[in-house]
């Protein structure tokens, strides 16, 4: 009878670790759920922008390196658009793409343009394994 109670605790304890796991993998999932989402809402508020600003759709152009145009906002202090996406975790070390064509190229004419917007966020854990960041990206004709 002792022996049937011990085997009962090792298959009860086998059940607990492997809900404890599952746990911390759905934790995982929702958290990089979460990021994509916003990256998502992030890219479509910018795109929204420059809908409404479709005059000047080229001051809007940042290759991911370099000066960011006002129109994205600042880094430090953190506001505007850029401010937000790099609250994404480990987005202020892969800062965000927007990609407008330039005018007279196959993608851009004078009513308009066909414009990229590329986020990237990074996990701490997935950091420190050395991954690559994810990218949300978004293509979109802007035109009148």
């Amino acid at each position: 009878m002792l022996i049937e109670a011990l085997i009962a605790i090792l298959i009860f304890s086998i059940g607990i670790l492997a809900v404890v796991g599952m746990q911390g993998s759905a934790i995982k999932n929702v958290t990089d759920s979460k990021s994509r989402s916003d990256a998502a809402l992030l890219a479509n508020e910018i795109i929204a922008q420059m809908w409404a600003d479709q005059g000047n759709l080229a001051l809007y152009n940042y290759p991911g390196s370099g000066t960011i145009p006002a129109r994205l906002g600042k880094i430090s202090p953190p506001t505007g658009w850029i401010g937000r996406v790099v609250n994404l975790p480990g987005a202020a070390s892969v800062l965000p793409k927007v990609t407008v064509p330039a005018p007279g190229t196959p993608a851009a004419t004078a009513s308009g343009a066909t414009v990229q917007v590329q986020i990237f966020w990074q996990l701490p854990e997935e950091a420190s394994l050395g991954l690559p960041p994810h990218d949300y990206t978004v293509i979109v004709s802007i035109f009148l």
